[in-house]
């Protein structure tokens, strides 16, 4: 469970960094889908031998109402890390790629 909570907030948080990067107006036009497609993909790989991949607390809600009860159990694990990452993300783009007014 550790691992698992780890993953996803680390995961979450460069994700979520990553799609402010390329939405952002000072990024080049066109290529956030590339950006952001590309990543979601890098993250794939690296989290399915770790949680199976969820990124997204609706997946993970859908899926567990059709397993077995342990799925259930761990379902609050992938709500409170996507929400963790996604807060440590936004904070540190904030911090390091504010722009100057």
């Amino acid at each position: 469970m550790q691992a698992a909570l780890v993953a996803e907030v680390v995961l979450t948080a460069m994700f979520l960094f990553v799609i402010m990067g390329a939405t952002d107006k000072r990024a080049p036009a066109g290529f956030a889908p590339l950006a952001i497609g590309l990543t979601l993909a890098l993250i794939h790989l690296i989290s399915i031998p770790v949680t199976n991949t969820s990124v997204n607390p609706a997946r993970s809600t859908s899926q567990a109402l059709y397993a077995p009860d342990w799925a259930m159990d761990q379902l609050w694990l992938f709500w409170v890390a996507p929400l963790i990452g996604a807060a440590i993300g936004g904070f540190v783009y904030r911090a390091l790629c504010a722009e100057s007014d």
